[in-house]
């Protein structure tokens, strides 16, 4: 990878990390259109690592609430709504590592996810409740379908979480937030199985040129995602989520069409 094609994946994780939209599948098809191997260690590596840093700016715009520790419970409900995920994740690995790559797949879930989206407005009787005040057994039921965006690449981790939370009565900002929140335990435990696997496999790829290529995209895509944050929030508070749905159905019919014709592979 080069300069040029970190900053561009980098804006794009950052934009997209927070938005229903699937920032897997957009890294997937950048890569190769910027002439990126995704197979590469280094790459692979990359795109969890600022995944994490895109993250990372939940904990700056959410600090106060982040940090509220009178909620000590709201840590523990964190930690059951990521319990699902890991075992999941573990159990189906080898599932997992085979379908992550399957474009196809992943621009039929765009559509599938964009379809669900133009209705989930109106699909849920929702209440104030704030994610502090959730149950145990709520917030696990949020963890299990953020195992949907493992099992169906493309859903997008964001918007599973945030139909999780609709589904337990959460507001759309309320929802959003504590898909917001979850993301962090959730992208921190990814990215550092990643980093372990990968050092294991390739500890060639910590070189010093690799190591500036992920500060510069951990960068990018943190500040860029602070952006995302505030702009979905506000969004889905005055428009909802039926925009994001077009968008993902007109992307994802996009992408069948090209690899139907072999324009991509």
């Amino acid at each position: 990878m080069n300069i040029f094609q970190t900053i561009v994946i980098a804006i794009i994780e950052g934009i997209t990390e927070f938005l229903p939209i699937s920032s897997t599948a957009h890294m997937k098809f950048a890569n190769p259109i910027l002439g990126v191997d995704p197979k590469e260690d280094f790459v692979k590596l990359f795109e969890i690592v600022i995944q994490l840093a895109a993250i990372a700016s939940v904990v700056v715009v959410y600090y106060k609430k982040f940090f509220d520790f009178k909620h000590y419970s709201f840590y523990l409900k964190l930690i059951i709504a990521l319990v699902p995920a890991i075992i999941f994740g573990t159990l189906l690995k080898k599932y997992i590592d085979m379908v992550e790559d399957n474009k196809m797949l992943i621009a039929i879930v765009m559509v599938a996810g964009g379809l669900i989206l133009l209705f989930i407005d109106q699909l849920f009787v929702t209440n104030e409740k704030a994610p502090q005040e959730m149950t145990y057994q709520q917030s696990f039921i949020v963890g299990c379908f953020q195992v949907l965006s493992i099992l169906f690449p493309g859903l997008s981790r964001s918007a599973a979480t945030i139909v999780g939370g609709m589904s337990q009565k959460l507001t759309k900002k309320n929802a959003a937030e504590f898909s917001f929140f979850l993301a962090v335990p959730t992208m921190l435990a990814a990215s550092a199985k990643k980093t372990i696997d990968v050092y294991k496999e390739s500890p060639q790829v910590f070189s010093h040129d690799n190591l500036f290529l992920l500060i510069i995209g951990s960068i990018v895509a943190f500040v860029i995602a602070l952006l995302s944050v505030k702009f979905l929030i506000s969004f889905i508070q005055k428009r909802g989520f039926a925009l994001f749905g077009w968008y993902r159905i007109v992307l994802g019919l996009i992408i069948i069409a090209l690899l139907l014709t072999k324009s991509i592979v």
